[in-house]
């Protein structure tokens, strides 16, 4: 009997709307009918269905993602050439977005003296002071966040983007290290981790051993940082923690 419109809007995660509008152009025709003339999808048009919301995630029009179907001259192969470099610039730009959520999201980037087309220019679509009350919500009162704020106030856009590139050139390294099978506790991984600490002192606040201790935690309870961190290699914000962590229990006494 195959599958009702609800159920298939169910499965797929789309509208009864969207199915019969889909019909309605000769898209996504039903296989079938009941008896009582309801359309009845057949696996064949679930399989259909998938390569049409495949193409719509990455933005093809649906008269576009008809041609790609429906043509018998269409080379599938240069089809998924075509989504796998779509796929690469997607993934690039959701990498840099992240970047600057990262730092968006931490109490650093309260304060910045810049203008909007600067602040563009240095952190992307994403505005610094997005998640400025949630920053001031968590460290507000402290003195951290207070030299954070006096600190990053007096900084240039040229600043900025020498931070900027600090962090991205510590987070490919990172990575890479991962790569290689480094134990967290391994020298190289808890120098980076070392590193990643005197990056935080330089630019915001004095970061000592405990703080970083916490901001390890925060890493991997927060799901925003964990995204942000595995978003440069997965489970890099677990390693980071336990690095940090290593890191810390060899400078015993140290604050």
């Amino acid at each position: 009997m195959g599958y009702s419109v609800g159920q298939v809007a169910g499965f797929a995660g789309v509208t009864v709307r969207t199915l019969h509008h889909y019909d309605e152009i000769g898209l996504l025709a039903p296989g079938g009918r009941s008896h009582a003339g309801h359309r009845r999808y057949s696996d064949a048009d679930l399989d259909r269905l998938q390569q049409i919301l495949f193409y719509r995630e990455l933005g093809f029009p649906l008269d576009e993602v008809a041609a790609l179907l429906d043509d018998p001259d269409a080379d599938p192969r240069a089809s998924l050439r075509r989504r796998h470099e779509l796929l690469t610039a997607r993934i690039e730009r959701l990498q840099e977005m992240a970047a600057a959520v990262e730092h968006a999201m931490e109490a650093h980037t309260m304060g910045i003296d810049l203008t909007p087309e600067e602040r563009f220019e240095v952190f992307g679509d994403k505005d610094p002071e997005e998640h400025a009350q949630e920053a001031e919500r968590r460290w507000g009162g402290t003195e951290t966040y207070a030299e954070s704020r006096r600190r990053t106030a007096r900084y240039t856009k040229d600043d900025w983007k020498r931070m900027r590139a600090e962090a991205a050139s510590w987070d490919e390294r990172y990575g890479a290290l991962m790569g290689t099978g480094e134990r967290p506790d391994g020298e190289r991984a808890m120098d980076l981790a070392e590193e990643h600490r005197q990056h935080i002192t330089k630019w915001f606040y004095t970061c000592t051993y405990e703080i970083h201790r916490g901001l390890g935690e925060m890493y991997v309870a927060d799901e925003r940082f964990t995204a942000y961190y595995d978003a440069t290699r997965p489970g890099m914000a677990e390693h980071l923690r336990a690095a940090i962590t290593a890191n810390a229990d060899r400078n015993p006494g140290e604050a």
